[in-house]
């Protein structure tokens, strides 16, 4: 059994959709956000206080784009990842990296200088600086759909999970309407899939079940 600590709509839906596409079982965990801050206790599973964590068996993985790939490998019929063989594995695997640390990441910031940080701390230009450098970022998305409505092997894939979670946190910051024409329409088709919407019912009822607050984390205001 694959056992998921999750908080709702953070990175960790990036695993949890995975899990959803690939109709295999798990166990949601769910967290409120910031675990670190409001789950102390998950830090002994977890000393960072982040989600995701990943456990499935021996393995434990706390970064997201990881666990799409190790999720798409675990059951290859699926046809989520590609293989080492195949002309696409390198661009493949460029779209999982670039997914965290050039998409999310700049996110994040904008996300916490405009509504996570005290009042004296917020930081408006930062903020702005960094929703700009995401939005320049996102041509690489909109290039690559010049050429299909996936980003890579002619297909869908785990890496378009992993930059879709990126789509998701840029629209819950309201910077959807500055998404090129063909980067939204791809956004609508991931929207649409039927595993993306059993994710987000998932998140939602766990939530509710578990006692956590299901207000997606992006959401959330101090």
């Amino acid at each position: 059994m694959i056992h998921l600590h999750h908080c709702v709509s953070a990175r960790s839906f990036r695993p949890l959709w995975m899990l959803e596409e690939l109709r295999r079982p798990y166990q949601l965990h769910m967290l409120p956000f910031p675990p670190r801050v409001h789950a102390r206790d998950f830090l002994g599973h977890n000393p960072l206080g982040t989600v995701p964590l990943l456990v499935h068996g021996e393995t434990r993985m706390t970064e997201s784009g990881a666990m799409c790939q190790y999720l798409a490998a675990l059951q290859p019929e699926a046809g989520l990842g590609v293989e080492a063989s195949d002309p696409a594995f390198g661009g493949y695997l460029n779209w999982l990296h670039m997914s965290d640390a050039t998409l999310t990441f700049p996110l994040t910031l904008v996300l916490r200088y405009t509504h996570f940080e005290p009042p004296e701390r917020l930081q408006p230009q930062v903020a702005q600086d960094y929703g700009r450098w995401f939005l320049a970022r996102l041509r690489a998305v909109e290039a690559a759909l010049g050429h299909g409505e996936w980003l890579c092997a002619g297909r869908f894939t785990a890496a378009d999970v992993a930059v879709g979670y990126a789509l998701l946190l840029a629209w819950h910051l309201g910077l959807e309407p500055q998404f090129g024409p063909a980067t939204r329409a791809y956004w609508q088709r991931l929207r649409q899939r039927p595993a993306y919407q059993r994710a987000l019912a998932a998140q939602h009822q766990a939530a509710l079940d578990q006692g956590v607050p299901a207000t997606p984390s992006p959401d959330l205001r101090p």
